[in-house]
Parts: structure tokens; C-alpha cells; sequence
């Protein structure tokens, strides 16, 4: 049995995804860039050789519906109880290994990913430039591995370092890369030699909306 690469993506609903950016953009043009960042990265992980490739959302959507991928609802409480949920159900079903990988890196080396997996520590992490992660590979997991750790801040990356090593697990990170979550990385994106096609495609669509920036 393979290892498996979760996407874990939120359903693209105007008002629940990419809140800060839609403060700039409007609410239903912020939807649609997360609906684009998701597909694209689906596609990126459909080019991985001998992984398995999952869709986690947060509620039933009939978005991606074109890409041909084992779709699951995320379970359990906050995010660090859902991903928990998933590592270790994808462990305990006979996987070697089980990566999470968020949406908000549409231009993610693929090869970042490649070398989370042939990290050997129980947890690999993918740090993004503002303290958090993009992907978080296990071999092993721990029931109280995301104990305290405090999500979406500038220490989510070392407290869950911190508080996996105090289960007993081993940890590494690979390679860092940066998240797009407001206009200023947005904009960064926008001059990246990598965009996907779909976030290119975007981009043309809605080229009005960053035409002062």
C-alpha cells in the first residue's frame, strides 16, 4: 500500500474562505481563487509517482468534482483534532505514511513535497514563511501531538514541533515556502515563474482587481 497525500481544502464558499483577501478582491472573486488554488494543487499531486491522492473537505461540495480523487468530510473539532483524525487513519490502515497538504501554496515546488515523504522522522513538516506549515508528513502519530498548539499564528510551526517531540516523536522539516493568504503574497504569486493554470487563469479573469497594485 502506497502512501497517501490528504488535500485538506475548505468547500469554496463566498464568505468562509480566504476572508482576508476578500476584503480586496470581494468576497466572490476570493471564493473562486481558493476554488483555483485547490484544483491546482490537486493536479500537482496527481503528477506524484506511487502516492495516493485524497480530497479532505470541511462540508459536502460539488467543487473539484473534475478531478478523479477519493473525496472524505474532515472529521473531528479544530484543526489540529481533524488532522490527527486523518494521519492516523490513514496509518492505522496499513499506509507507510500519510501527509496533510494545505491549499494556500499554488506554486509549491512538487519536488518539496517529494522530499517531505523520504524524510525518515515519525513527523516532517513544511514550513511556510509565517510560522506555519504547508504540509505535515507522519510516519507515526500521538493522541496529545497537537496539544496546545495555537493554529494560524506565527508560532503554529514551532509549537507543534514542540509539542510532537514531548509525545516522543521525532521531527524534521523540509524545505520552506510561503502561503497566500493576504494581498501582499497575493501579489508575490502573481510575479512567481510557477502559477498553475487554473491561478493563471484567474488571474486573467479578474485582472481589474489588483490593476492598481
Amino acid at each position: 500500500m502506497p502512501p497517501v497525500i490528504i488535500l485538506f481544502a475548505k468547500a469554496p464558499v463566498p464568505g468562509r474562505v480566504k476572508t482576508r483577501l476578500a476584503e480586496s478582491l470581494g468576497e466572490e472573486a476570493a471564493a473562486e481563487l481558493h476554488e483555483a488554488f485547490a484544483a491546482d494543487m490537486l493536479a500537482k499531486l496527481d503528477g506524484l509517482a506511487g502516492v495516493s491522492i485524497e480530497l479532505h473537505t470541511d462540508i459536502e461540495t460539488d467543487a473539484w468534482r473534475d478531478r478523479r480523487v477519493a473525496r472524505k468530510l474532515q472529521s473531528g473539532g479544530d484543526l489540529g483534532e481533524r488532522m490527527l483524525h486523518a494521519l492516523s487513519g490513514a496509518l492505522d490502515a496499513g499506509r507507510p505514511a500519510a501527509m496533510i497538504v494545505g491549499s494556500d501554496s499554488p506554486d509549491l515546488p512538487a519536488l518539496y513535497l517529494e522530499e517531505l515523504l523520504t524524510l525518515p522522522a515519525d513527523v516532517a513538516l513544511g514550513p511556510s514563511e509565517d510560522g506555519g506549515y504547508y504540509a505535515i508528513g507522519c510516519r507515526h502519530t500521538h493522541s496529545r501531538m497537537f496539544a496546545g498548539v495555537p493554529w494560524s499564528t506565527s508560532m503554529t510551526l514551532a509549537e507543534t514541533e514542540r509539542s510532537a517531540s514531548a509525545c516522543g516523536l521525532s521531527v524534521a522539516r523540509g524545505s520552506s515556502w510561503y502561503d497566500v493568504d493576504d494581498l501582499v503574497t497575493l501579489l508575490r504569486l502573481r510575479q512567481s515563474s510557477g502559477i498553475p493554470p487554473r491561478t493563471a487563469a484567474w488571474f486573467a479573469r479578474h485582472a481589474g482587481l489588483l490593476r492598481d497594485y
